[in-house]
């Protein structure tokens, strides 16, 4: 895929992110030919969105970390993008409907990082990156289905655009977690107060630290190692739901606690 391609790929993609209308499917010729080169697509997004007053990236998200959401994307290995400052929220959001084509929410945990993860030339694992891990976090993914029909994009043009991401919600953060099981912590989803579904720590990769690996794994091959003070989001444990009409969600992990957003 030629450079002129992948920046045309990119504008096509931002027009939804910046007021326009749902994203139609590309045309042949600007589909990209890997997941790599998806992500180099993703880079040329996150310029132009920069530029279009997002402001910095603080913060990173993974998607299709367990078999709920793999089942429902339809792809079967994890995809990463990263998360503005700008939408950014801290325990509690109140966000109009209007903001977003199609909202939806995930059941998340996130870690806060308090040290770099460099290219050390050996591959991560879940023990090589908890001591990086300064706090744990229940966390909201708000995602927005800005495509004209999503099941036929295909996830390299998904990963382009950051795989549905359109904000965080963070709850409190809890720097004593390592006596946590984290394989058996349980993850809660309620919309208007009614328990719309749940999901187990291990069902993140086997480990919620499993995906923080893969995750610093991958920034490493790009060439972007994971910096501290950055926030990633490790996968739902829930299916997402979407949003039509006005809602309360809350989310809540065992001793973590929770996070809300109330759609207006």
């Amino acid at each position: 895929m030629s450079p002129d391609r992948q920046a045309a790929l990119a504008d096509h993609l931002i027009r939804a992110r910046t007021g326009g209308a749902a994203t139609p499917l590309p045309p042949a010729d600007l589909e990209p030919e890997s997941v790599d080169e998806g992500y180099a697509v993703q880079a040329l997004v996150h310029d132009r969105l920069e530029k279009a007053g997002f402001g910095p990236r603080t913060g990173h998200k993974i998607g299709c970390t367990t078999a709920v959401m793999q089942a429902y994307l339809k792809i079967d290995h994890p995809c990463a993008g990263e998360v503005f400052g700008s939408t950014v929220y801290e325990h509690m959001a109140s966000l109009p409907l209007s903001r977003f084509n199609r909202v939806g929410v995930e059941c998340e945990i996130a870690a806060r990082l308090g040290a770099d993860l460099p290219d050390t030339g050996t591959p991560y694992d879940r023990d090589g990156v908890g001591h990086a891990v300064q706090a744990l976090m229940p966390a909201i993914e708000i995602v927005d289905d800005r495509y004209s029909h999503f099941p036929s994009f295909s996830a390299p043009v998904l990963i382009a655009d950051d795989f549905f991401n359109a904000g965080v919600v963070l709850g409190p953060a809890l720097e004593d977690w390592r006596s946590l099981d984290l394989d058996g912590i349980e993850g809660e989803m309620f919309v208007d107060k009614v328990r719309a579904g749940a999901g187990k720590g291990r069902d993140i990769l086997g480990h919620p630290l499993n995906a923080l690996a893969w995750l610093a794994n991958h920034r490493a091959t790009l060439g972007q190692p994971l910096k501290a003070g950055e926030f990633v989001m490790l996968g739902s444990v829930v299916k997402t739901i979407h949003f039509s009409e006005p809602a309360d969600v809350l989310i809540r992990f065992e001793h973590l606690g929770e996070a809300r957003v109330r759609f207006t």
